[in-house]
């Protein structure tokens, strides 16, 4: 007899004779295909949680860093004092925007106030912007760079939300065919004879959608806790940029 169906029969017929189809053992008696697939989604599931954790996480402290920043910019103090007080432990985006805006104005204050005759300076393609123009995209820039390091593993979120069911799904079959195979070697069609093979199936089908809905409803959720967070960045350039054009020191 062949082998492999040796090694089916004695499986089929340890879960008949045991009449266990317990989750641990369902895993322990599944086929070794079924078995990597079942670890896989597992881990991937594992891995879903502990980037949703840390990432909602994250996202509740910057916007709470950023409260507290908004307060200490709003609080009447002058963006050059304000500047000095910024150190490490303000390393949060919007903090990050402020100081790439207060350093590049400072710069372009000095560039202006040694060419007297230009209100403007180079793009570096050969023409000129407005100062207050141009720290506006160096804001930009930054808050690109910030966002980029936020949405760092998201994409894995994703992938795991598309590929896990088939995954799943993959076991599954796998599974059954198992349990057709029990049917051949044993001709029989009894539920004894079929359960196992169909119970492994099952569980690898909702490992896999164990693993995936989580990871798209979360992948969802940060997405637009992300966008909310841009667009509180954004605002807040705008607002730096508007402050800066009325106090345009030196800058004609």
């Amino acid at each position: 007899m062949d082998p492999d169906a040796v090694i089916v029969t004695e499986t089929v017929l340890a879960g008949t004779q045991h009449g266990d189809l317990s989750l641990w053992t369902l895993i322990l008696r599944a086929d070794i295909v079924v078995q990597a697939v079942m670890l896989g989604l597992v881990f991937a599931s594992i891995w879903t949680w502990a980037v949703v954790y840390e990432k909602m996480r994250l996202i509740r402290r910057l916007h709470r860093q950023a409260v507290d920043f908004e307060k200490i910019f709003w609080g009447g103090r002058s963006l050059d004092k304000l500047m000095k007080q910024i150190d490490a432990s303000h390393a949060h985006p919007m903090a990050a925007v402020f100081a790439s805006a207060m350093t590049e104005w400072n710069h372009l204050k000095k560039v202006v106030s040694d060419r007297p005759s230009s209100g403007s300076v180079s793009d570096g393609l050969g023409g000129n912007v407005e100062p207050i123009a141009h720290v506006g995209k160096v804001m930009e820039l930054v808050i690109e760079r910030e966002l980029e390091r936020l949405e760092q593993r998201l994409l894995g979120l994703a992938t795991v939300g598309s590929v896990a069911p088939f995954v799943g799904l993959f076991g599954t079959v796998w599974g059954i065919m198992n349990s057709f195979q029990s049917i051949a070697l044993n001709q029989d069609t009894s539920l004894a004879v079929v359960a196992p093979g169909i119970a492994e199936a099952l569980l690898a089908t909702a490992l896999g959608l164990l693993a995936a809905i989580p990871a798209v409803i979360f992948y969802n959720r940060l997405n637009n806790e992300i966008a909310s967070y841009r667009q509180r960045l954004e605002n807040f350039s705008d607002d730096v940029a508007i402050i800066l054009s009325r106090s345009r020191v030196g800058v004609s």
